[in-house]
């Protein structure tokens, strides 16, 4: 197991308050693409404290998710339990024995990136009855366009305080699906913006994995700098958003 998957199980509560949601038009999408409704059930891989959770839940589908963080589990329970059509395990997906061709979509909001590739497109296809759907999405952030020279100077605070003790190795090939039996139909990109300030970037960096674990001889350095580029510049950070969704059938 990579020890990497639980670093933000330390950190529920800001994990839940900072890290961005999903667009309408996204979950709209993949509703009406996978033919989802309340006759139709579904897994969710790695929910984290459910920011892409509620769109099947709400929609009445038989939703099950499998998390391994014990802290995002009992948040879940704390969020979603009143639902009857709400299940969570409390386990690793790598390692829990499912039952095959059993729901018509699985999905991952920025989740399956920490599992093996060959486990999770194996064991998502044989899980998935014949025709479904296998969704993953994930937002892909950038504020040089709005932010020029303020991105040239947090770009310095990287390159002189970043050194981390949890750095984001997995590779992980979101167009392979075809290479295990799954039919590709294709990307699509939904886009949004967010903006902060220093504070409140500050406080998102806080979520990031890398970022959980910088060294501490230069964690404030960092943080510092970071915040001092931000007020420099008007105190207001621009973000564009995409969220990027891959789709595949069984």
């Amino acid at each position: 197991m990579d020890d990497n998957r639980l670093v933000f199980n330390t950190i529920p509560e800001q994990f839940d308050k900072w890290r961005g949601r999903y667009s309408k038009e996204l979950y709209d999408y993949i509703l009406n693409e996978c033919k989802m409704d309340e006759t139709k059930s579904c897994l969710e891989i790695g929910p984290g404290t459910g920011q892409a959770s509620n769109f099947t839940i709400e929609k009445g589908i038989d939703y099950t998710a499998i998390e391994l963080g014990e802290n995002f589990v009992d948040m879940m329970k704390n969020k979603f339990g009143i639902y009857n059509n709400f299940k969570i395990i409390h386990d690793d997906f790598e390692k829990y024995n499912f039952e095959n061709d059993k729901y018509d979509l699985v999905y991952s909001a920025a989740a399956i990136q920490w599992i093996d590739q060959d486990i999770a497109y194996n064991k998502c296809r044989d899980i998935l009855k014949s025709g479904g759907y296998l969704a993953m999405f994930r937002t892909v952030g950038e504020y040089r366009t709005h932010n020029p020279k303020l991105a040239d100077d947090i770009q310095k605070v990287y390159d002189n305080f970043f050194v981390t003790n949890t750095p984001y190795t997995r590779k992980f090939d979101y167009e392979n699906g075809e290479s295990y039996g799954l039919k590709y139909l294709g990307r699509k990109v939904f886009e949004g913006t967010r903006t902060f300030d220093a504070d409140t970037y500050v406080e998102y960096l806080h979520t990031h994995s890398d970022h959980i674990g910088l060294k501490e001889e230069v964690k404030e350095k960092f943080y510092n700098g970071i915040h001092d580029a931000i007020i420099k510049h008007g105190n207001v950070l621009l973000a564009n958003e995409k969220y990027v969704l891959d789709l595949y059938q069984k």
